[in-house]
C-alpha cells in the first residue's frame, strides 16, 4: 500500500479544487494545492543545505554582486533582515496555511475530537523527532549525556506552533484568532520594550542583555544553542505562534469557495504589502531581530511569506505553469525524510568525494573559490535527485 501523502506537522493536506486541479500536468496531484507543495519544496531546499552555497560564495572572488548574494544567503548577525532570515518563518507560516485545510476536513468528516487527537499526536511526534534529529551528528550518534539534549530547536518550535495554533483554530472564531495574534505581538513588544532583564539597569535588545535571553538562561534546562540562551527559546515561541496564525488567516482566505482565484491572489498580495509596510515602519522604533523573533520581524517575514505564496499560487494554480516547479514539488512531498537524511548524512562531503579534487581545482583555476561553490551546488543536486527518486517510487513519509 502506498503511504499517505502527508507532511511534517500535517503541512500538506488535501485542498479545494483550483485552476491547477483542472489543468492536466505531469506534477498534478489530485485534491492538492500544488503551489503550496512547491513553495514548501522551495523553502526546504534552503533548509536542506542551499545555505552552504552562501558560505561557499563568501570565499568567491567574484566582485560586489557575489558578495551581496553571499550576504543574503546568511543570517543577519543580530539586527536586520536578509533573505535567509525568511526561511524558517516561511515554513512556520505554511504550517498555519496547511492546518486550515487538514483540520477543516477532519472536523467536517469526523468531528473536533478527531481533530484534537490529530493535533496532539502530530505535535508530540514532531517534537520527539526534533529531539532525536537535532541532537544527532552526521554519523547518527546521539547525545552522550542528558545535559547535551537540546529541548528547543527548529522542529521543536514547529511542533509547539502547530500544537498551539491547531488548538486555537479548533476552538476559536476567526475574530478571536485575530485578537490573539495582535495580543501576542503587542504583548511581546511591550515585554521587550519596557521590562529590563534582572540585573540590567535599563531595557536592552542586545544579545544576552534582554529579558528573553535572560528567561532562557534562568528557566530553559540542558543545552542551549547560543551558550546560556537559545534562538528557539521559550518566550520567543509565542511570536512564532503569531507567525503560524498569519498562515491560518491566509489558509482561511484560500478555502473560501465564494472568492475567485484571482481575488484570492490579489488578497494575498495586498495583505503581504500591508504587512511589509507595517513591519518595516514598526522596525524603525523596535528592532527586527530573528533570534528574538521580535514583533516587527513577524510582520516583515509574514509579508514576504504572503507575497511568495501569492506568487506561487498565481503561477502554478492560476496560470497553470507547473513544469518549472517540479523539483520543488519533489522536495515538498518528502520534507521529513529529507530533513532526517541531511542531519545524518553529510551531502557536501559526498559531493566533495565526487566532484572534489581535480574537478574542483579546475574550477578554482578559472576563479578562486569557485570549486567550493561547485561542490555545494552538487550536494544540493544530490538532495534533489534523491527527492525525485522517492517521488517516482511513491515513497512518502508520514508522521
Amino acid at each position: 500500500m502506498v503511504p499517505s501523502l502527508c507532511k511534517m506537522a500535517d503541512i500538506a493536506p488535501p485542498a479545494p479544487e483550483t485552476a491547477a486541479s483542472r489543468t492536466p500536468a505531469k506534477i498534478l496531484l489530485p485534491g492538492r494545492l500544488v503551489s503550496l507543495d512547491a513553495l514548501r519544496g522551495f523553502d526546504m531546499l534552503w533548509i536542506l543545505g542551499a545555505d552552504s552555497i552562501g558560505g561557499a560564495m563568501a570565499g568567491l572572488k567574484g566582485g560586489p554582486l557575489t558578495s551581496a548574494l553571499a550576504r543574503q544567503l546568511d543570517h543577519a548577525p543580530w539586527e536586520g533582515f536578509r533573505f535567509y532570515d525568511l526561511i524558517f518563518p516561511l515554513f512556520v507560516f505554511m504550517v498555519g496555511v496547511s492546518l486550515v485545510f487538514s483540520l477543516t476536513r477532519i472536523i467536517t468528516k469526523e468531528g473536533k475530537d478527531e481533530a484534537l487527537k490529530r493535533v496532539f499526536k502530530r505535535s508530540v511526534l514532531i517534537y520527539l523527532f526534533g529531539i532525536l534529529v537535532y541532537n544527532a551528528d552526521h554519523q547518527g550518534h546521539l547525545w552522550k549525556t542528558v545535559e547535551d539534549i537540546r529541548l528547543m530547536g527548529v522542529l521543536q518550535r514547529i511542533a509547539l506552533c502547530y500544537f498551539a495554533t491547531g488548538l486555537l483554530f479548533i476552538f476559536c472564531k476567526p475574530r478571536t484568532l485575530v485578537a490573539i495574534a495582535v495580543g501576542i505581538l503587542v504583548g511581546y513588544w511591550a515585554l521587550l520594550t519596557f521590562v529590563p532583564a534582572p540585573g540590567q539597569d535599563t531595557v536592552s535588545f542586545e544579545e544576552g542583555k534582554n529579558i528573553v535571553n535572560w528567561f532562557d538562561a534562568r528557566f530553559l534546562p540542558f543545552r542551549k544553542w547560543d551558550g546560556d540562551h537559545d534562538p528557539e527559546g521559550i518566550l520567543s515561541t509565542f511570536p512564532a505562534i503569531a507567525t503560524c496564525l498569519l498562515g491560518v488567516f491566509a489558509g482561511r482566505w484560500l478555502i473560501r469557495p465564494e472568492v475567485s482565484d484571482i481575488r484570492k491572489f490579489q488578497g494575498l498580495i495586498v495583505a503581504g504589502i500591508a504587512l511589509l509596510v507595517l513591519g518595516y515602519s514598526w522596525g524603525m522604533f523596535s528592532p527586527i531581530i530573528k533570534k528574538l523573533w521580535t514583533s516587527p520581524y513577524v510582520l516583515v517575514a509574514g509579508g514576504w511569506s504572503l507575497l511568495l505564496l501569492g506568487s506561487f499560487f498565481w503561477l502554478i494554480d492560476i496560470r497553470g505553469w507547473q513544469t518549472w516547479a517540479q523539483p520543488f514539488v519533489w522536495i515538498g512531498m518528502n520534507p521529513i525524510a529529507l530533513y532526517l537524511l541531511v542531519h545524518v548524512a553529510n551531502f557536501d562531503r559526498i559531493a566533495s568525494s565526487m566532484v572534489g579534487g581535480p574537478v574542483a581545482a579546475w574550477f578554482d583555476g578559472r576563479m578562486p573559490g569557485l570549486g567550493t561553490v561547485v561542490i555545494s551546488v552538487f550536494g544540493i543536486l544530490l538532495c534533489v535527485a534523491l527527492a525525485r527518486l522517492m517521488y517516482v517510487k511513491k515513497l512518502f513519509i508520514r508522521l
